[in-house]
């Protein structure tokens, strides 16, 4: 059996005062990414931050903003998120204490503090995106958008349709008129002898609840207007608002079903997967935000990105016509509706028809019935040819909504479908007038993206997309647990996705700094 001198002894003695005191610095050893986390923090212009604070007052005196942003990002890059989760790591774990030089923020201080410096925190985001230009380790030749799901701070079961609010807002009406006829009758001498005409506690509260049913009320209202105008029945099929955080979105789940989400977006760069630009939106389609990513993108670096990849979602022919309006190439899965090599439609001369042993081989659409790409656009005539080498000449132009915009639609028809021996697998029976095929005014930008997409350089860069794209959502809800927000309303869903992109920016450049630090090392000592 070991005596008791076998083991090793303790390197400090609970009861014995040390000669010479451990410095607080000699706790964290030299490589520890916690000293670069700091050396990069201390690097940044915090005057923004600081011109929030106004004149010191009485009390005590303010934590340098420094501090507090600097444990929320390193509390992020070590997967903390909770504010009382950083309370305790700044009280018992060294590599926070140190960090904070044995600062103890209370966790209603850094909860304030994470929502106040909205404004001040893009300022951040930028300068370290700054930094990281000026090493090389961002270059905006390509960048990659996409949007992802995160469940909003709201039970998938706390959600309302228009029937039940309306239901709830009328036992309310009633129930706060009930209590002012009571308060009434009895405080009567109290209101004669002038006393004050505020609501009692107790009335304050039901009318505080009225207004926000009233708000839920209208929005859900709005919602079931906007499904009937893309052809839903609100009757049947309802819009749901949710109660807790009303400004979230019943959105379908990555791992199925449905909750009240939010949908954030990030626009990353190809080089060594930087975050360049950061947004949320409650809305299902993150299309809309593509366009604003790349003027944002300019603002915070000074120039715009040169190729812009995003996945088939973000196709609209508003999106590519925008790209094409900031000089951005634009690369994602857009087919031509031209015919292609391959397609007997593709001829040299479409006033000829296409042979008889080659029709089976024209491409159908899901209806069963030939493609659009089955017909070849003449656009010095402004109009189409059919597989039988007809003319489809331009009839009218139609209205149509398009992603919540309004878009010209112009339709060509074929005059001579009565007796072609390919009507059949043209036209439906019910069709009497032949033919039509449409086109809007986004036809040719679609044209200049498939094209772009045929070519071998593009397929080659789109394979890029997914790693590019996808890897940072998935290290934010893998390493940071980001798979909800902690956060009610969109403003602080904002500020709260933009903490975690920034601190996934700051650890990547601590990594990188580090990396960087090595290799200049190694070329000293081999030199």
């Amino acid at each position: 059996m070991a005596t008791q001198d076998y083991w090793a002894e303790a390197p400090l003695d609970r009861e014995r005062v040390p000669l010479f005191a451990r410095t607080l610095d000699a706790t964290i050893a030299e490589d520890d990414s916690v000293r670069l986390f700091d050396e990069v923090l201390n690097s940044v212009d915090w005057s923004v931050w600081e011109a929030e604070f106004g004149e010191r007052g009485r009390g005590q005196p303010p934590i340098h903003p420094r501090h507090l942003a600097a444990a929320i990002l390193y509390g992020l890059y070590r997967g903390l998120r909770s504010s009382r989760k950083l309370e305790e790591a700044c009280c018992y774990r060294m590599d926070f204490i140190w960090l904070l030089e044995g600062r103890r923020p209370d966790h209603s201080t850094l909860a304030k503090f994470r929502t106040r410096f909205r404004e001040p925190l893009k300022d951040l985001f930028r300068q370290l995106g700054r930094i990281a230009l000026t090493l090389g380790l961002v270059r905006l030749g390509e960048v990659a958008f996409d949007g992802t799901r995160v469940k909003a701070n709201n039970s998938r079961f706390k959600t309302r349709t228009a029937k039940t609010l309306e239901a709830k807002l009328q036992a309310l009406d009633a129930l706060f008129e009930h209590l002012l006829a009571e308060s009434e009758s009895l405080d009567t001498e109290q209101v004669g002898s002038g006393s004050s005409t505020r609501l009692p506690e107790e009335l304050a509260a039901v009318e505080q609840r009225r207004k926000r049913l009233r708000q839920a009320l209208d929005q859900v209202r709005a919602a079931d207007e906007a499904r009937r105008q893309h052809g839903v029945n609100p009757e049947k099929n309802p819009a749901q608002i949710p109660t807790t955080d009303p400004d979230s979105r019943v959105l379908p789940n990555k791992e199925g079903g449905y909750a009240p989400n939010y949908t954030p977006v990030a626009t990353t760069d190809g080089h060594r997967g930087f975050i360049v630009d950061c947004d949320v939106t409650a809305d299902a389609n993150e299309g809309p935000q593509a366009a604003k990513s790349v003027d944002r993108i300019e603002e915070t670096f000074g120039q715009k990105p040169e190729k812009f990849l995003t996945d088939a979602g973000n196709t609209s022919g508003q999106i590519q016509a925008a790209m094409e309006e900031r000089e951005v190439e634009f690369y994602a899965p857009v087919e031509s509706s031209q015919p292609q090599p391959g397609n007997p439609a593709c001829r040299d001369d479409p006033t000829r028809a296409v042979p008889s042993e080659q029709w089976p081989q024209l491409p159908r659409n899901p209806q069963g019935q030939l493609d659009k790409s089955c017909f070849v656009y003449d656009a010095e005539h402004d109009l189409y040819y059919c597989p039988q080498g007809h003319a489809l000449p331009f009839e009218k132009e139609l209205p149509d909504k398009r992603g919540g915009e309004r878009v010209t639609k112009r339709t060509y028809r074929c005059p001579d479908c009565g007796g072609c021996p390919l009507a059949g697998a043209c036209i439906s029976k019910q069709n009497q007038r032949g033919r039509t095929i449409t086109r809007d005014e986004y036809e040719e930008v679609r044209e200049r993206t498939a094209a772009r997409m045929a070519t071998e350089s593009g397929r080659q860069l789109y394979t890029q997309r997914p790693r590019i794209a996808e890897t940072p959502f998935g290290l934010l809800k893998r390493v940071m647990g980001l798979r909800q927000f902690l956060l009610r309303g969109l403003e602080k869903v904002k500020t709260e996705w933009r903490w975690a992109c920034t601190a996934f920016n700051l650890g990547k450049l601590v990594r990188e700094l580090a990396r960087l630090r090595a290799e200049l090392t190694e070329l000293a000592v081999a030199g």
